[in-house]
């Protein structure tokens, strides 16, 4: 296995998303950090906040922090799965 190092990996998901919703968007990103070869070390939910500026006509969105250990190779996989999920 390659070395890991930890990273903290923020995602906003969108606020009209419900929590059935929001849970299957979290353990997605948490399926992308493990196939990639790496591991959750910690999940916390921020939740709802307000956000700095619009994206899409969005004012809020609820946000998540992951701590993650990641071999150094796999972020660009991980960042490129995040932006093209919507």
């Amino acid at each position: 296995m390659a070395s890991t190092r930890p990273y903290e990996v923020t995602f906003i998901v969108r606020p009209d998303v419900d929590e059935t919703g929001f849970t299957m968007v979290v353990d997605k990103v948490k399926g992308w950090i493990t196939a990639a070869g790496g591991a959750v070390t910690q999940t916390d939910i921020w939740g709802r906040r307000r956000l700095a500026y619009p994206i899409k006509k969005l004012t809020e969105g609820q946000y998540v922090l992951l701590l993650a250990d990641l071999p150094a190779q796999a972020l660009n996989g991980l960042e490129r799965n995040l932006r093209l999920s919507e």
